[in-house]
């Protein structure tokens, strides 16, 4: 009986062999696409699918792109088919976790889908940018607000353009790129992060800037967690932030046809630098900056969202990629002596 329950189940929804074309969207669950496809009529059962996916250790390892499906194909046919990967049709564009806009834009750039000043001019228009729809940039996001209720008056894309591996079509413009990159920020932060952050006081435009901050100083994802905390302790008190990153940004900003040559994120700061006139040194200004100073990946959002819990207001790094963390001034201070020498 079990057995035939799950022939049925599992079997084709029709006789039709033609083949059409099916879209995964970067970051869709299995449970997800499970669903659409039984909406198109390409499976009989959502959950026969899932469980499928799963037996097989598929999980989120399903490629987004595209891929060829019937409905003469079983479930165990579909999935398989899903398992080898997607059809690719177009450019592979990779933006990492911890990026400025400008990086992303001299990467599309150098794929030859636009010129790094197009990309840039559409950054800085901030949500205005998006306000007419990009042809073929995929379906509306499912979750999450638009832009131009999160993003301040005034402020740039940057940090709301999500860090992903893309399929891009070899015709797309520059315009469509920056549209899906944020479209799928806005399908990323779902209601549940945005209902999350606002149990903890934070705006969205909060956890995003704060993100990114904790994003370039985490060379260690573990440690991510613990030095959201420090800063969030920090804020608490009215302490300025002294992040390094938001220096070595406004550094950039201030300078940049110098930062092109030294990849964006000044290595070694001077004493001058931490002294630069800008919004963004949280060296010199109290709070966060203005806003992000580069695109944060998921976790470091989560890592805001949900810190450690810890009465810590300072780290050091070690020079291994990891930090030492520290209560008073006094415990920092023997930490940076160890670690770093005298300063």
């Amino acid at each position: 009986m079990a057995r035939g329950i799950a022939e049925h189940w599992d079997a084709p929804v029709g006789a039709d062999d033609t083949r059409q074309t099916f879209v995964v969207r970067p970051g869709q669950s299995a449970t997800e696409i499970g669903e659409e496809l039984a909406g198109r009529g390409m499976i009989r059962s959502p959950l026969v699918f899932r469980m499928l996916v799963e037996s097989r250790g598929l999980g989120a390892q399903i490629e987004s792109g595209e891929y060829q499906l019937s409905p003469a194909m079983t479930t165990n046919e579909v999935v398989t088919v899903l398992s080898r990967g997607a059809v690719h049709r177009g450019l592979t564009l990779t933006i990492p976790e911890g990026w400025r806009a400008e990086q992303a834009a001299q990467k599309v750039e150098a794929l030859g889908l636009g010129t790094a000043t197009e990309f840039m001019a559409l950054v800085r228009a901030g949500p205005a940018a998006l306000a007419t729809p990009a042809t073929g940039s995929g379906p509306a996001p499912t979750a999450g607000p638009p832009l131009a209720t999160v993003i301040p008056a005034g402020q740039s894309l940057e940090g709301y353009l999500f860090p992903d591996t893309y399929e891009i079509d070899k015709q797309a413009n520059v315009r469509t790129i920056v549209d899906t990159m944020a479209r799928q920020f806005e399908r990323r932060f779902t209601p549940q992060l945005r209902e999350r952050a606002a149990n903890r006081g934070l705006s969205i435009h909060e956890v995003v800037t704060l993100a990114s901050i904790v994003e370039r100083e985490a060379a260690r994802p573990v440690e991510q967690p613990t030095i959201a905390s420090v800063y969030l302790n920090r804020l608490k008190i009215d302490m300025p932030l002294q992040a390094d990153p938001t220096v070595q940004f406004a550094v950039a900003q201030a300078n940049p046809g110098a930062a092109v040559g030294f990849g964006f994120w000044k290595s070694e700061l001077t004493a001058t630098d931490l002294q630069v006139d800008s919004p963004y040194n949280t060296y010199i200004r109290r709070g966060l900056p203005p806003g992000p100073i580069c695109s944060p990946g998921a976790d470091a959002v989560e890592a805001v969202i949900q810190p450690a819990e810890t009465d810590y207001y300072y780290f050091v790094a070690r020079g291994d990629g990891s930090h030492a963390f520290a209560r008073t001034e006094t415990e920092h201070r023997a930490n940076v002596e160890r670690h770093q020498g005298s300063q």
